[in-house]
């Protein structure tokens, strides 16, 4: 089916206005109305965070997929349970620690009253101080541990990670 020559101009001038429309500067085609500069700063914010107005410093779509935050700089664990494992654990030596992926990994080391010695990793995979943000693999010169005891370990970390938290007072 073909267009008449005014079908195509019309096409073409409601093409050039809907992306006017949408453009993210200055307001769109038909401007802010004058009603986003007299609001006063708390208002504006609360209107961007209920949806009803544009956030003034989102520019396009493609800004929702750009991750802007630097990856050498973010760490993604929690400091208590990083800070709690190692003081729980100190009496084993620290064979390897990555901060980014929240991997320590402890040497052979007997605990103080034992004569057993273990070597333990502990995972910190998430920010939140919470018992799924741990895990801990316990081993002996034996072999593996039970279960039990490396949930007490995990105890005693999520444990004293919380007191380090009410010391700082983040509660």
């Amino acid at each position: 089916m073909m267009f008449s020559g005014t079908a195509r101009a019309f096409c073409a001038v409601l093409l050039v206005l809907s992306v006017a429309a949408c453009s993210g500067r200055g307001g769109g085609l038909f401007g802010s109305g004058g009603l986003d500069n007299e609001m006063s700063p708390e208002t504006r914010e609360q209107l961007v965070e209920a949806g009803a107005i544009p956030d003034p410093n989102r520019r396009t779509i493609f800004d929702l997929f750009q991750n802007s935050a630097d990856p050498n700089v973010t760490v993604e664990v929690n400091r208590y349970l990083w800070n709690a494992s190692l003081e729980i654990l100190d009496f084993m030596p620290i064979e390897a620690a990555d901060p980014f992926s929240g991997v320590i990994v402890f040497g052979y080391g007997t605990p103080p009253g034992a004569g057993r010695a273990y070597r333990a990793t502990v995972y910190v995979n998430d920010p939140a101080l919470d018992a799924r943000s741990l895990r801990v693999a316990l081993q002996s010169r034996g072999g593996a541990v039970s279960r039990e005891t490396a949930r007490q370990i995990e105890d005693a970390i999520l444990t004293r990670a919380r007191q380090l938290r009410i010391r700082d007072g983040d509660l």
